[in-house]
This record gives C-alpha cells, structure tokens and sequence, in this order.
C-alpha cells in the first residue's frame, strides 16, 4: 500500500493553511460538481410525474410524448403547462420540475412580451433573458459545464505535449535542443487568429476543433519550463545513480526526473485552466468559436454589448467569468506557495 511522502503531506498542509486558496478550492469543485448534475436544477423536463399511479422520471430518461399523460399531441411534454394543468385538474396527478424549469436552449416570451427580459424571481429567470428569450441562468450553467471540460481537456493536452518535448530536450540537450529550440519559434510566429478565422469559415466549428487549434499553438511555453526543469534535474545525484544501475532514457525520465518537476506541473495547473478559459470565450465573443444555440459565456457577452439596454445580460455573464478566474487565481497562488522550495526549505 503506497503511502503519501512526508514531502507530499507538507505541501498539502501548507496549501490548507492558504485559507483563500483552500476555501477557493473547495468552491471551485463544488461548482464542477453541481455542473455536472445541472440537469437537476435547471431543466424544462420534470424531475417527477405522478399521473394515474404511475411515477415517471423524464430528466435523464427517455423522451415522452404528450399523449404519455393524456394530451393531444405526440411530440414531447411541456411539463410546465402539464402542471398547471394538474393543479386546475385536482385529480391527485402532480409534477416536480427543477428549481429553473427552463431549458437552455428554449425561447420563453409570452404573449405582449419581447425579448430581453429582466431578472424575475416569480417566473424563475433568476438573472432575465437574453435577446432571444432564453434563460440566462441556464445559459451560464450549462456554458460553464462546456468551458470548465474544454479547459480540462485543453490543459491535458497542453501537458501532454509540453512534458514530452521539454523533458526530451533537456535531457539530451545538445544538437536535440537546438534543433527543438528553431521549431518552437518558428511555430510560434505563426497567426493564431489568423489560422482560427480561416479554418472556421472553411471548417463548420466544433468544441474539438477548437481544443485541437488551441492545443496546437499553445504548448511551446509549457514546454521552456518542463525543459529548464529537465536540464536541472539530470545534473543531480540520483539521476547518476539511475544511469549506473543500468536505467533507460524512459525509466529515468518517468519515474525519477517527472516525479521530482511535479511542483511545476501542479503550479501552473490553474493558471492554464484560466488561459483556458479566457481563450475559449474570447473566441466565443469574437464569433469564432462554438456554433449556436450553444450555450456559451463570450456569446452571451457579445449580446449583453449589443444590447446596452439590457444591462443583466454582459454583467451576468462578466461577473461569472471574474468569479471563475478569480477562484482559480487564488488556487493557483496557494498552489505556488505551498509548493515553493525557496518559501519553505531552510539551509544550514
């Protein structure tokens, strides 16, 4: 049974004594985790229906039609006109819908009303319309869903990609290095937006092209630090000492030089998932990014600005892109200096 390092134990204790970055750690998972299960919260499908003794349970079920329940109609159930039906009824049959009854995907008006909408507690649009009716709450849930897995994704494959190079290159250095060194600056001179906006218009967008673009121009940096991490790390004793028991290139790089750089991985986890998510919306906002209705927070901004009026609009969706980045700022910063040598190791 493997048991955690004493230096590992330290760094956890010293990320749980940062009470912003531990606390700031705790909100951030707990709003993946409510993400995740959103459909729970905010749905247009009922959690629960009673009719005729019989339960049902739409929200990750299969889709039911009208004539389910005794309506006219063959495509699926409008739970929120099947309960006021059911109270005007007071035959026993009942429905639970979610706290927004609203998918993120559907346009609400009702008659005499245009959208944008304001926020309205008794409708349950918690934060209004955007300008086409759609909640904006939902929205901006299921907005982060999509953005908070792309980033995952995108900083996994930065990672990936990163660590490879940079540790090949600092490990063999010479002629390897130089020649890895010319390509990652000539690569990098090359016109992201430039490359974004030719490929979309030829190119229908997709969340995994998107991600493959983004990885492709942004894994030169990770690579520089894994590099200098590398180089340093190969110069000491216990790298030596792998080489003299017959260790391979892979063995020592995997399991004695990764192991021992892994306060630069866990460091700039939360920086890259923010970098992340700005690029993500920024691209949204520009028009290059994902297609609609997809819920988006750069699309919702780009409305919310065209639509100064409706000042619910840009604000909410600015202040939960803050929200977020400032959480995983002060992550990143407790991160940093839970795992800092110079702010913890004393020399005699």
């Amino acid at each position: 049974m493997r048991v955690i390092s004493p230096q590992t134990q330290a760094v956890i204790k010293r990320f749980r004594a940062s009470r912003r970055g531990y606390f700031a750690a705790w909100v951030f998972l707990a709003l993946v985790g409510l993400s995740l299960v959103a459909e729970l919260f905010i749905s247009n499908r009922a959690l629960c229906v009673y009719y005729d003794g019989h339960l049902h349970f739409p929200t990750y079920g299969v889709e039911l039609p009208g004539q389910t329940f005794g309506l006219p109609y063959n495509f699926e159930t409008n739970y929120r006109d099947l309960q006021a039906l059911f109270k005007k009824e007071a035959t026993g049959n009942w429905v639970i819908l979610p706290l927004v009854p609203y998918s993120p995907y559907e346009s609400v008006t009702l008659k005499g009303e245009y959208p944008p909408s304001p926020p309205d507690i008794l409708k349950r649009h918690f934060l209004g319309t955007d300008t086409t009716g759609r909640d904006i709450f939902a929205r901006l849930v299921f907005g982060f869903r999509t953005i908070i897995g792309a980033a995952l994704l995108y900083t996994l494959g930065i990672y990936t990609i990163g660590v490879l190079i940079g540790s090949l290159m600092g490990y063999y250095g010479g002629w390897v290095d130089l020649c890895m060194q010319r390509l990652i600056e000539i690569w990098s001179n090359m016109p992201f937006l430039y490359v974004v906006i030719i490929i979309t218009s030829i190119i229908k967008p997709t969340i995994g092209l998107l991600l493959t673009i983004l990885i492709l121009f942004s894994w030169t940096g990770m690579t520089y630090y894994f590099r200098s991490a590398t180089y340093r790390e190969k110069s000491r004793d216990y790298v030596a000492a792998a080489r003299i028991i017959g260790a391979g290139t892979l063995r020592i790089l995997i399991l004695h030089i990764l192991p021992n750089t892994i306060a630069t991985l866990v460091t700039f986890f939360p920086f890259t998932l923010a970098g992340a998510i700005t690029a993500l919306t920024a691209l949204d906002f520009l028009g290059f990014g994902l297609p609609p209705p997809t819920p988006s927070w750069g699309e919702i901004i780009r409305q919310g600005t065209g639509a100064l009026s409706a000042p619910w609009i840009v604000c909410s969706a600015a202040g939960a892109l803050v929200g977020i980045l400032t959480l995983t700022t002060l992550i990143g910063e407790a991160l940093r200096e839970a795992c800092d040598p110079k702010a913890w190791v004393t020399y005699e």
